[in-house]
């Protein structure tokens, strides 16, 4: 086995490259092992084992800098950098992230998970290098994919990259986009000749040549500018980024060690912003996965046989996702004004269903929140009823468009705002625990959270006909089967329900939490505690009136609210009744990776965790 006798990318470069192929093959087999039981991001990261070794060979990591943008697809970086003795613990609470983390490895720079990021974060590594330690040079590589080309701010950075000039290598690793089949005879034949450092001596001494004897401006200096632009114009998909100010290479196979290796060896010896562009197979070496490469995706523990899930029971309990899913399309049926719109998480959110009964009515604008956001406000201005379906972590880049385009213009959009809360094993760039905080403020904004299925069904049936800005928030979990012994109340804009009737304690729970605190209830009462359960519905704008009514004669209040304590929820109560409020909730800082349920027993919101901390302040 090869891959025991690494335990450092320079343990990695002491192998022949004759043996590369199988140290791939081995690090493929244990990426699925370890994913089939812990679940993850599988297919994006086989389809990079190759370009992993390749790098981490060329390069003098860690002295170099690699920059995985998203980094959903650097299982075989975290092997290959001291990490596979551990790879078994992967996103398992207190065991390694699925995405680089910076306090984890000095091989991750930083800790990634939302797209786009990489091109500019290594801009900055390059120029502060400049800055700073002009004598002690490094090379600084960026990883993207096509998905992150479909964000602005990829974009953004790549304009002020080749721009710039300096000396940065980016690496395009695609595998659906239109111009794969490019990756033939001629494309490898061009890119040997340009990649070549004879070559690039031949064109700089010519350059040379050519500028020192000729006038500026001459007709003979322009020819020669455009001729290796012509050149690779004709043959090769990459003048976009030519045109950026990046000297474009490729498309290569990214799965040919020995066409990337000396490829790349070349490139590491070039001047300026260089462009690599790699075409990889999603899932490579793992038949389900290729087949189905959006489900392994992001996959849960699976049968490695044949790439079926773990089933953990034979209960059939569906999740807040499933239901908003199966709603809106019902909803959509009656109201051709419904629109339903994605940044590229149809499967996640539940859109997929809404995308294949109403295909007309459906966009994915690929992973470009922001954009999402005015393109609602834009629909909604003319009259249709847009609902944009959003993680709560990846709503955060979206935040200026909020405000602008949509609550300053009163724009009728309705957020279905999913993995609300803690999301679990993905960690601290996709809990969704900064919403409540950051949407509360926002004027013009309706902010709801159901306590179950129902009430997401009803709050959707609500939104649809305010007819203002309006959020859904709701968490990444299966939905409570408690029985709250209570008729079901109609929503109205602002108004909260009082589930059980107490004494001189008030808990007002929000969304996820109240069937937790209906269960605390329990193991209160056998304290002797007989608090009031307000089920609040509403972070914006909240039931003032019943709150002030029944907090008159109450010793204690409150909040449950699974989100950051601070400025969210139960700040909101405490603001408008204008007394004490005990908030329990998330604390703000970064939640760590870990399974759901570990995590909301480690941050006190379970029903024991509650009652403790109602206990510990009422019985002294």
């Amino acid at each position: 086995m090869l891959l025991e006798k690494i335990a450092s990318p320079e343990d990695l470069r002491k192998i022949e490259p004759r043996e590369l192929p199988q140290l791939a093959e081995e690090i493929r087999e244990r990426i699925i092992r370890v994913v089939s039981s812990t679940g993850g991001h599988l297919a994006s990261s086989l389809g990079a084992v190759e370009l992993a070794i390749a790098l981490h060979y060329c390069l003098g990591t860690p002295r170099d800098k690699i920059i995985w943008d998203v980094g959903h697809q650097a299982y075989a970086h975290k092997i290959l950098t001291g990490r596979n003795k551990d790879f078994d613990t992967l996103r398992q609470y207190a065991g390694l992230s699925g995405f680089p983390t910076y306090t984890e490895s000095e091989y991750d720079i930083f800790t990634t998970g939302h797209s786009s990021t990489a091109v500019s974060l290594a801009l900055g590594l390059v120029c502060a290098q400049e800055q700073l330690k002009p004598n002690e040079r490094f090379k600084v590589v960026a990883i993207i994919g096509d998905g992150s080309l479909s964000g602005g701010l990829c974009f953004e950075g790549l304009n002020n990259a080749g721009h710039s000039k300096k000396d940065i290598l980016i690496i395009l690793n695609t595998n659906e986009m239109s111009i794969a089949p490019n990756a033939g005879a001629l494309s490898i034949y061009l890119n040997k000749i340009i990649s070549l450092p004879i070559y690039n001596r031949f064109r700089s001494s010519l350059e040379s040549f050519v500028k020192s004897r000729l006038p500026k401006g001459s007709r003979i200096i322009k020819l020669a500018n455009k001729f290796e632009e012509g050149l690779k114009g004709l043959f090769i998909p990459g003048m976009l980024f030519e045109e950026l100010g990046f000297r474009y290479f490729g498309p290569l196979d990214g799965h040919n060690l020995d066409l990337l290796i000396p490829t790349l060896r070349n490139l590491l010896t070039l001047k300026g912003p260089i462009l690599l562009h790699v075409v990889t197979k999603k899932g490579k070496g793992y038949p389900p996965a290729e087949k189905e490469p959006v489900r392994f995706h992001s996959v849960s523990p699976f049968v490695i046989e044949n790439g079926k899930p773990l089933l953990k029971d034979g209960i059939s309990v569906k999740s807040y996702t499933e239901v908003f899913s199966k709603k809106l399309a019902e909803l959509a049926l009656f109201d051709k004004r419904i629109v339903a719109i994605t940044a590229a998480m149809p499967e996640g959110t539940g859109l997929d269903r809404f995308r294949d009964l109403y295909p007309q009515r459906f966009y994915d604008v690929g992973i470009a929140e922001g954009h999402a956001v005015c393109f609602a406000s834009g629909l909604a201005c003319q009259g249709l009823k847009p609902v944009v379906a959003v993680y709560s972590t990846f709503l955060q880049r979206a935040y200026d468009q909020i405000i602008e385009e949509i609550a300053l213009q009163k724009k009728g959009v309705i957020f279905a705002l999913d993995r609300a809360g803690i999301v679990g094993e993905d960690g601290p760039t996709h809990q969704g625990v900064f919403d409540l905080a950051f949407l509360r403020s926002i004027p013009n904004f309706t902010l709801m959270a159901p306590k179950d299925g129902n009430e997401l069904e009803a709050m959707l049936d609500f939104a649809l006909g305010l007819n203002m800005p309006a959020v859904i928030r709701y968490p990444k979990s299966k939905i409570s089967n408690i029985d709250y012994h209570i008729p079901h109340s109609p929503i109205k804009l602002g108004k909260a329900e009082v589930l059980k009737k107490g004494k001189n304690i008030i808990i007002i729970a929000l969304g996820s939490m109240v069937a937790v605190s209906m269960q605390a209830l329990d193991i209160l009462e056998k304290s002797g505690l007989h608090p009031t359960l307000i089920n609040a519905r509403f972070a914006k704008p909240l039931d003032t009136g019943l709150f002030q009514s029944l907090s008159v004669k109450a010793k204690f209040i409150f909040t449950v609210e699974e989100g950051i304590r601070e400025g969210g929820f139960g700040s909101a109560v405490a603001e408008s009744l204008c007394r004490p409020v005990i908030r329990i909730g998330l604390p703000c800082e970064f939640i760590p990776h870990g399974k759901r349920e570990i995590l909301l027993d480690k941050f006190g919101l379970t029903a024991s965790g509650i009652a403790d901390k109602i206990k510990s302040i009422v019985i002294k």
